[in-house]
């Protein structure tokens, strides 16, 4: 049980920061940004969050045994494919994939995540123009 406990809750947490939809027992909805939950009773916190009625709220807090459902509102990021895109122009075996915590790493020295590239210098420059293109190519038009 703790393996499956320790993926639900890496799943969780990997939600903290994307716009969610939870549905709730009483039958109300919330679409809203998750900022965090309580891991003993999955009570959550959602940012910038609109009701099924209309209703904004700054902040909103929903206990955990109100809680039927938890949707992920957005497309998943391709980390994957940035992935691909970055090994192309390095040799075999310099750039790593890290699926679980989604992170890549470039010869031991640079990280790139959803967020972005974390390095100095001309080698994290680089990474950041693969980067910079590949965003630019996943958006919709």
């Amino acid at each position: 049980m703790s393996i499956v406990s320790g993926d639900f809750f890496r799943e969780l947490s990997a939600l903290v920061g994307s716009r969610i939809e939870v549905n709730t027992d009483s039958g109300k909805s919330y679409n809203g940004i998750l900022k965090g939950y309580d891991r003993n009773t999955l009570s959550i916190v959602l940012a910038e969050a609109k009701d099924n009625q209309g209703t904004f709220y700054h902040r909103i807090f929903i206990r955990g045994e109100k809680i039927n459902e938890i949707i992920k509102a957005e497309e998943p990021f391709d980390i994957k494919g940035l992935y691909l895109e970055i090994e192309k122009i390095f040799p075999p075996g310099e750039v790593e994939f890290f699926e679980d915590s989604r992170i890549i790493r470039v010869l031991k020295k640079v990280r790139v995540t959803e967020e972005g590239v974390e390095g100095e210098g001309p080698l994290a420059d680089r990474i950041r123009q693969v980067y910079d293109k590949y965003i630019l190519e996943q958006k919709p038009e």
